[in-house]
């Protein structure tokens, strides 16, 4: 199978690669991050808030590659503060890192696999986007992450006909070491381990979920 992964050299992404050892993988990374990926991932640089840079990359991809049978997208970021502190520079940060993101990497992939009729595409939601109260204290970044789940939507309702699903993973707070720093007194056996995040992506984009239709699936571990 051949997979495109974005943040590959994150948290989360160090898990799903390990995870996908035995297929093709293909990443975009950030400009400078290539070097930085595990043996045998094949990479492709761009700054993925740029859609011109995206597409030259997907088109790089796609020439050099037969078929991309699915898209687990990952890159994203995070940050505190209510609505005093969401101000117009905020929430385009936020919409940057989580949405245009995604969206430049989904959409010509989309378009791509609706022509092939087959594929998978994974997004990353998050639950302060699902939950108002528990999106209060980190008002842009809920704002951004609300917009995947609309994505997944209209990608699904599009791809209805071609046989392309888009799924949307949420997790709650993620076993990672940067949240460790953030909140040392949290207990760290109630969050969702970067590993179980990848095994659910696996189960999504593999022959298992192939009648899956819209999926939603939360991973909230204990919290």
């Amino acid at each position: 199978m051949n997979i495109l992964i974005t943040g590959a050299t994150g948290n989360l992404g160090h898990a799903v690669v390990d995870r996908f050892q035995t297929d093709n993988l293909i990443a975009i990374t950030s400009v400078g991050k290539s070097s930085s990926l595990p043996k045998g991932v094949k990479g492709y640089e761009a700054d993925l808030t740029q859609e011109a840079a995206v597409d030259e990359a997907i088109s790089q991809i796609l020439k050099a590659h037969i078929t991309i049978d699915a898209a687990v997208l990952l890159v994203g970021g995070f940050t505190f503060g209510g609505i005093d502190q969401a101000n117009g520079e905020e929430v385009k940060k936020m919409f940057d890192m989580n949405f245009h993101t995604a969206y430049f990497v989904a959409r010509p992939i989309f378009q791509y696999m609706a022509k092939q009729k087959n594929g998978r595409i994974v997004l990353v939601g998050a639950r302060p986007a699902l939950d108002a109260h528990a999106g209060k204290n980190t008002v842009a970044y809920a704002l951004s992450k609300s917009l995947i789940f609309t994505l997944a939507e209209l990608l699904n309702a599009e791809g209805a006909d071609k046989n392309v699903v888009t799924s949307v993973v949420v997790p709650s707070i993620i076993d990672t070491p940067v949240n460790r720093d953030a909140m040392p007194k949290a207990d760290f056996s109630k969050w969702v381990k970067p590993e179980e995040i990848a095994d659910t992506i696996a189960t999504l984009i593999s022959e298992k979920s192939k009648s899956l239709r819209e999926p939603i699936v939360k991973i909230y571990g204990s919290v």
